[in-house]
């Protein structure tokens, strides 16, 4: 009986069983599925700006005859052709990616055009590709230009049965144009679209300037790239975030809605009429229901959307009659999508590798693969330019000796042994012998020979120019430059989106609050409140008053003044310090409330008491410039040396140091009394019926 145990080495390769480092398995296959993501799904190449799904769908229906100039076919026939020739994935996903070519709220410049319904910037969307219809965009034959000119690489399909291109010639700087967004394994691309016209502009100049250094195509560039121009239209506030994503591939872009203020059937309402990129309209008006279902928006009465595609983007925001209009359009900047930040993150595909690059780094790249487009196109135009004179070479020659040719293949027994004798009476090759065998009699006419002799002195010019341009590499910009000028010219539009200089973009709490005046209050004991102004109603003689605070026994007002939410309260101490806040810090309460303390509001130090409280607009607006101060004093020193003693008044000195006292009260509004620390207008104006205590005991050289 024969032996049937076997050994490791005996089996078939297929079944052995090798032992593997379970972590490095697990190393090595993610790193090949995330590098297989990051180059051939998630990420476009610089020179095309397209991932490979929106490729092979452009391809496809360039090759497959779905160009402008046809009629419109059903999505359903080119998804079909993508997966059956180059894209081996779902309908889903080449179906989604031939709507985005086809959404004008995706890309600023579509490069498919639809016909039925693909969806809305809203919740909606696209019908069934078997209801949909699509054909190329006139801006999507510029992708493909020359591609049959040998211009880009071709490679095997996934089966091996056809030929599909490595990158596409793309006659315009696409990725810059269209932008792009993708998520790979550890990495993510956020590229903004750009008006063609300022791309083109910038594009233009680099051509013209091939010895310009990276700084100064870096800032010829930012220069004539205003910043991102998005589909949606809308605004950008301020450039640090455009000039920063420029200049190092990352940057913070902030978007704002463009939203007017209406009267609409008698209400003040604000109506939206371009919304960010990127922002769905209908989740919007969902926020903001529910930011005033919680409290968190006020001012709103009712949301419309009138948005149709006769008006546009439209939404109707109604406002209460007592609201705001520009404090609760600062509350939805806040609070909602109407502001939105755009995070570009410049990353592409460059020779295999994802590279973040900066703005000229995009116009270099693709000019490098527009010159090679070029001088790969004038080779082919030269070899088959060679290939057709050489045949009209063989054409003259026979032409020459024609007689001798057509007894040479009357006499021949068959097409071998004329093709020979060709080759040897005309002294030519056989391509030229065969060209001649198949040469039709009408050819031999006296007008046709003189074409053929046309012909060929044609195609030696062609060839001669052929031969200039792949020399001269100024030539092959020239060329660059003078259909990258055409096609914008042809498909550059004005730009979308505004750009405001100078705006940071950020939202102060200030923004959020409307201007009002308020009465504030403080007492001696340190308490601190500001009141509504509209609280202290208007009396007449005979008038009781209003009570103004709640106080202690032992407390009473020592400030109370009048002034906006939006002023600067500058509070002076004893200790030789002050402090400021903005006057809508302070806790606002009724008439007849006692406030917060002083210490909730300023961090004061012990046995540390406010002196003076002063409140101004600005820090532009002083109340008393040092020079006027200056002057002044001199005048009152000058007056007091010259002036006699009244009799019953006071020695000099003190005479004139009240009446300087008196007159800085009465020459500063809104300062306070050196006698009674009230405002002048309460302390010194000659409608009040009652004076204080004390400045009825000032003294009688006072000329307050």
């Amino acid at each position: 009986m024969a032996d049937d145990t076997t050994t490791e080495q005996d089996l078939p390769a297929g079944d052995r069983i090798e032992q593997v480092d379970l972590q490095l398995e697990m190393q090595r296959s993610y790193l090949d599925y995330a590098m297989s993501v990051i180059v051939g799904r998630a990420l476009p190449d610089v020179r095309d700006g397209l991932k490979p799904v929106h490729r092979r769908v452009i391809y496809t229906m360039y090759d497959g005859g779905y160009r402008p100039d046809r009629a419109f076919s059903k999505c359903t026939r080119v998804i079909g052709d993508v997966m059956g020739q180059f894209h081996p994935h779902g309908d889903s996903s080449v179906y989604d990616a031939l709507v985005r070519l086809v959404q004008p709220w995706s890309l600023r410049y579509p490069l498919a055009l639809g016909q039925g319904n693909f969806g809305s910037p809203g919740n909606d969307g696209a019908a069934a590709h078997r209801y949909t219809e699509t054909k190329m965009a006139p801006l999507a034959m510029e992708m493909v230009r020359d591609i049959d000119e040998n211009t880009v690489d071709m490679q095997d399909n996934y089966d091996g049965r056809t030929q599909e291109p490595t990158v596409l010639p793309a006659r315009f700087p696409n990725l810059l144009v269209n932008g792009s967004v993708g998520i790979a394994v550890g990495m993510a691309t956020n590229i903004p679209p750009h008006n063609l016209r300022e791309v083109a502009d910038a594009a233009l100049w680099a051509l013209e300037h091939p010895d310009a250094t990276r700084e100064e195509l870096l800032e010829a560039a930012i220069a004539r790239i205003k910043g991102p121009d998005f589909p949606t239209g809308a605004q950008i506030l301020g450039v640090k975030g455009i000039h920063d994503a420029y200049r190092t591939g990352r940057g913070a872009i902030t978007m704002r809605a463009v939203v007017n203020v209406e009267e609409l059937q008698g209400r003040t309402c604000l109506v939206v009429t371009e919304l960010p990129y990127q922002v769905n309209p209908d989740n919007l008006a969902e926020k903001i229901a529910l930011l005033i279902k919680e409290g968190k928006l006020q001012g709103i009465a009712d949301i419309r959307d009138e948005t149709s595609g006769r008006t546009g983007q439209r939404l109707v925001i109604i406002l209460k009659r007592d609201a705001v209009a520009r404090v609760v359009l600062n509350n939805l900047y806040k609070h909602t999508q109407l502001q939105e930040n755009f995070g570009a993150n410049m990353l592409a595909i460059v020779d295999g590798v994802p590279r973040t690059l900066s703005i000229d780094a995009f116009i270099t790249f693709w000019i490098k693969h527009q010159i090679e487009v070029i001088v790969r196109r004038t080779q082919f135009r030269l070899d088959k330019a060679e290939a057709d004179a050489h045949i009209q070479r063989g054409y003259v020659k026979a032409l020459d000796a024609l007689d001798e040719v057509i007894a040479l293949i009357r006499r021949s027994p068959d097409v071998e042994e004329a093709r020979a004798g060709l080759i040897k009476l005309l002294d030519i090759d056989e391509l030229q012998a065969d060209a001649i065998l198949a040469l039709q009699l009408r050819r031999l006419a006296a007008l046709e020979r003189k074409k053929i002799q046309d012909r060929l002195a044609e195609l030696e010019a062609e060839i001669a120019e052929y031969k200039l341009i792949l020399a001269d590499e100024s030539r092959q910009r020239g060329i660059i430059t003078d259909e990258l000028t055409e096609i914008a010219h042809k498909y550059g539009d004005d730009r979308r989106t505004e750009i405001l200089f100078g705006f940071d973009g950020d939202m102060s709490v200030e923004d959020l609050i409307p201007e009002e005046e308020m009465v504030v209050t403080v007492t001696r004991g340190g308490y601190i409140k500001r009141t509504r102004s509209d609280n202290y109603r208007s009396q007449h003689r005979g008038g009781k008053g209003v009570k103004g605070a709640q106080l202690r026994a032992d407390d009473v007002v020592e400030h109370f003044f009048v002034t906006t939410t939006h002023h600067w309260l500058l509070f002076f101490t004893t200790k030789g310090r002050v402090y400021r806040a903005k006057a809508y810090e302070l806790q606002e309460a009724g008439r007849d409330a006692k406030g917060q303390h002083v210490a909730n509001l300023l961090a004061l130090q012990p046995d540390e008491q406010i002196a003076q409280i002063l409140d101004i607009r600005d820090y532009g607006v002083a109340p008393i410039s040092r020079s006027r101060r200056a002057a002044a004093t001199s005048r009152r020193r000058r007056s007091a040396s010259t002036t006699p003693t009244a009799p019953g008044a006071s020695s000099p000195s003190t005479s004139t140091r009240a009446t300087r006292w008196c007159r800085r009260c009465s020459s500063t509004s809104r300062a306070t009394c050196c006698w009674c620390r009230a405002s002048a207008s309460r302390c010194a104006s000659p409608r009040m019926t009652t004076r204080c205590a004390r400045w009825a005991a000032r003294p009688r050289a006072c000329t307050a």
